[in-house]
């Protein structure tokens, strides 16, 4: 069973104006890398946090630093490879004012997809495109309903390449990230909707990622602060497609001119390096 916890507003210890708040932003995958940095980024801004996440501990310790410089935190704990928790998740927060949502929990693998473990990658695409996918079309339905909201799907600049040879199916789970919020937000534009849809696709990010995915990034990689900063800055100008550092907006550009099967094999060679092959 979920646990969950309202952490205490500590108002003697900060100025009365510091406690304003300008609504939720609920955030997945919070306990670490970008998903907490947007957490320091929003609380900053004058949001409350509701913070999700499987790592309660890391949570609270979050929790408990934002509290006590006067933002309201909201616990919950979940695994969201598991439907019945995704849901649970989403029964929680239905009555909540969540202003922004950002769609943050993922994780890759890198190796030849004959050696590659299979329930590794079946919970990748069950964190990375199932519960993505159910949290943002929910939020969306609340958003809807509320008359306002901002929601980001945090994917990977693997989404916007045509394959990823030896990060096979994380390349595929984040193409499909951008694919669907680039769809939803053009229906938004065109049903004139006051809710924001957006999709972020940084290259790499100095996080956990590389540990859980076995890889060592073969170029240089951006803070977590840097990416979350940058993020917000474009979802307020509503931009769809988010891609922080000017290299990354090269490549990216580089992978539509280019014929598709001499990308993928350039990716391979990419690829390779981060596992020193």
């Amino acid at each position: 069973r979920r646990e969950q916890l309202f952490l205490p507003i500590y108002q003697h210890k900060v100025r009365k104006e510091s406690i304003m708040s300008k609504g939720f932003v609920m955030i997945t995958g919070a306990s670490s890398g970008i998903g907490k940095a947007f957490a320091a980024q929003f609380a900053k801004k004058g949001y409350d946090l509701i913070l999700v996440a499987r790592r309660k501990e890391r949570l609270q310790e979050l929790a408990e630093e934002w509290t006590k410089k006067g933002r309201k935190c909201l616990v919950l704990t979940a695994d969201l490879a598991k439907k019945k928790e995704c849901r649970k998740l989403m029964e929680d927060v239905e009555k909540l004012p969540v202003k922004v949502f950002i769609n943050n929990a993922g994780f890759g693998d890198c190796g030849s997809f004959l050696e590659t473990d299979l329930s590794k990658e079946v919970e990748m695409i069950h964190v990375n495109i199932r519960a993505m996918h159910f949290l943002m079309k929910q939020m969306l339905c609340q958003m809807e309903k509320q008359g306002e909201g901002s929601i980001l799907n945090v994917a990977s600049s693997a989404g916007l390449f045509p394959a990823g040879p030896y990060m096979a199916t994380y390349y595929a789970t984040k193409s499909y990230v951008t694919s669907l919020t680039r769809a939803v937000a053009l229906e938004l534009k065109e049903k004139k909707s006051n809710v924001y849809v957006g999709v972020l696709c940084p290259g790499p990010v100095d996080t956990e990622f590389n540990k859980v995915a076995n890889v060592e990034f073969a170029i240089p990689s951006i803070t977590p602060t840097y990416c979350a900063a940058y993020a917000i800055r474009k979802m307020e100008k509503r931009k769809i497609v988010i891609v922080p550092k000017n290299k990354m907006k090269v490549l990216a550009f580089i992978s539509r001119v280019l014929p598709q099967s001499l990308v993928i094999r350039m990716t391979a060679r990419q690829q390779k390096k981060k596992r020193n092959w």
